[in-house]
């Protein structure tokens, strides 16, 4: 017999506040992004607006217009309303120190350097392997998982397939393994590679690669029915019919592909537009997930920060060129004050500043992340700034992410996308990030150089007679590193160099 029961669970979420979800989204964006973010901030929300070109410098208006800060405190006095108001609480000094009309553009302070040209601004889009290689990363796995993953990362083809057996990548692991337990490590490492962006990664065929796209929606169904964004019956209808195109993948592909739906709805035994919505969310799948990641044309960039040297010392600089000057307009603070306003458009005006210092506390959160991580890698990266690729040595987002005193996952969005202007020239910022091998005399060698070496190797050999990939693993031994055969493979790949019979001149 069903009876009512009131039952008291107790647990943990963690809930991302708009503030939060907004600061995770400014800290990714690219200057280029951020710059078109501000510019529909400024459209959309009329308390900002970007200081003019002529407005004072901070020194000009120095004593003049008397102390903001004093000023600003005055808000809390500007409600009518007796009970405590919220936006009274919050702490308004800096904000309209810094941003309150007339606003003020500080002096040029930071010397000119020597800029990228335009040539720089292009760069060939990442690769797939650079794509998932950098969110494996990111991952907070064992060594031997790793490696086992990247492994399996550099048997995928330009579609995004596996194309070696379990068999042939448990060979390629290093250590003392049992062909079981290389075999159950393979396993792990495939679960974890099928996390990673693309969804569909890391099959090794169309079917598999369809239904782990499919059971992701699924998975994404489940989490809106329990979240309440999508409503129980739909959420039971959109389930079903995912299990049926679950099922025509696994049990019916071939007749989809021969688009013989009279047969498929005889089988699938269900009415025709169920069947019809079914094989148009199996249309809209990705059988070639790897393909959006290996393009060959050209992408404009601009830098984000420059690794500049002064006085003997490298410092940091953001390029904030061409980026608007923000500041808070005056004029509707005034409407706080006017006792004429009606309580819509005072709770509107309060509501677009709470808004606009939000934004502009996640802009500078934004610029303070970035500047703390690449102070990081200019600590770390000494060598190559004086003697380029040569001195790269190897550093991991978790360890610059503790020395900063952030989550790994702030270090990673923070490095995302973003370029850097160097003496050596202009690079991503997560081209300082690898992990290290066994280099010469057991000291730290990483994987950048181990691919320099390869490609130098494959320069010096007789056209007419190539290296094989397990003459370049010896030779690369013989010089105190460390490689198996399979990893010159996948680097050379990696840098699109033929093979040993494609390189071959008769």
């Amino acid at each position: 017999m069903l009876q009512p029961r009131l039952n008291v669970k107790l647990s943990q979420r963690q809930v991302l506040t708009p503030g939060l979800v907004q600061m995770v989204g400014v800290l990714a964006l690219t200057k280029l992004e951020l710059k078109d973010m501000i510019n529909g901030e400024l459209i959309e929300n009329p308390v900002l607006e970007e200081i003019d070109e002529t407005s004072e410098t901070l020194d000009e208006r120095s004593g003049k217009e008397g102390d903001l800060e004093r000023s600003v405190a005055e808000i809390s006095a500007e409600s009518e309303r007796p009970e405590k108001d919220p936006f009274d609480e919050i702490d308004f000094g800096s904000y309209f120190q810094d941003f309150l009309d007339p606003g003020y553009r500080t002096a040029g302070t930071l010397e000119d350097y020597d800029k990228p040209s335009f040539e720089h601004f292009l760069s060939a889009p990442s690769t797939l392997t650079d794509h998932l290689t950098w969110q494996l990363g990111s991952m907070s796995i064992s060594r031997a998982l790793r490696q086992a993953a990247d492994i399996i990362l550099g048997n995928l083809n330009e579609d995004g397939y596996l194309t070696a057996t379990d068999e042939e990548i448990a060979e390629s692991l290093s250590g003392e393994l049992s062909i079981e337990d290389g075999l159950a490590l393979i396993a792990q490492a495939r679960e974890v590679v099928a996390q990673l962006d693309p969804v569909g990664i890391g099959a090794r065929d169309l079917r598999e690669c369809l239904s782990m796209q499919i059971r992701a929606q699924q998975r994404e169904a489940r989490h809106a029915e329990e979240r309440a964004t999508l409503g129980e019956e739909q959420a039971e209808h959109l389930l079903s019919v995912l299990e049926l195109a679950s099922t025509i993948i696994d049990q019916h592909l071939a007749l989809l592909q021969k688009r013989d739906m009279r047969e498929l709805n005889r089988l699938c035994r269900q009415p025709a537009e169920v069947v019809n919505e079914a094989v148009d969310v199996i249309r809209r799948l990705d059988p070639r997930p790897g393909q959006r990641y290996n393009q060959s044309a050209t992408r404009l960039i601009e830098p984000d920060v420059a690794f500049v040297r002064r006085d003997d010392e490298w410092v940091v600089v953001m390029n904030e060129e061409d980026m608007p000057a923000l500041r808070l307009n005056n004029s509707y603070r005034k409407m706080l004050r006017e006792k004429s306003v009606e309580r819509d458009v005072r709770e509107y005006v309060k509501e677009r500043y709470k808004s606009a210092i939000q934004l502009l506390r996640n802009i500078e959160q934004r610029k303070n992340t970035i500047v703390r991580t690449c102070e990081s890698i200019v600590r770390r990266q000494q060598e190559f700034l004086e003697r380029g690729v040569e001195g790269l040595r190897p550093m991991m987002i978790k360890e610059v992410a503790e020395e900063i005193g952030v989550h790994p996952s702030t270090v990673s969005r923070a490095v995302a996308n973003k370029y850097v202007h160097t003496t050596q020239g202009v690079y991503e910022l997560r081209f300082f990030f690898s992990e290290a091998v066994n280099g010469p005399e057991g000291g730290d060698l990483p994987l950048p150089l181990l691919k320099r070496k390869v490609k130098k190797l494959i320069e010096e050999e007789d056209p007419r007679k190539p290296w094989t990939d397990d003459y370049l693993a010896a030779e690369l031994q013989r010089q105190g590193i460390k490689v198996t055969r399979r990893t010159v493979a996948k680097y050379r790949e990696d840098m699109q160099i033929p093979s040993t019979h494609q390189r071959r001149q008769r």
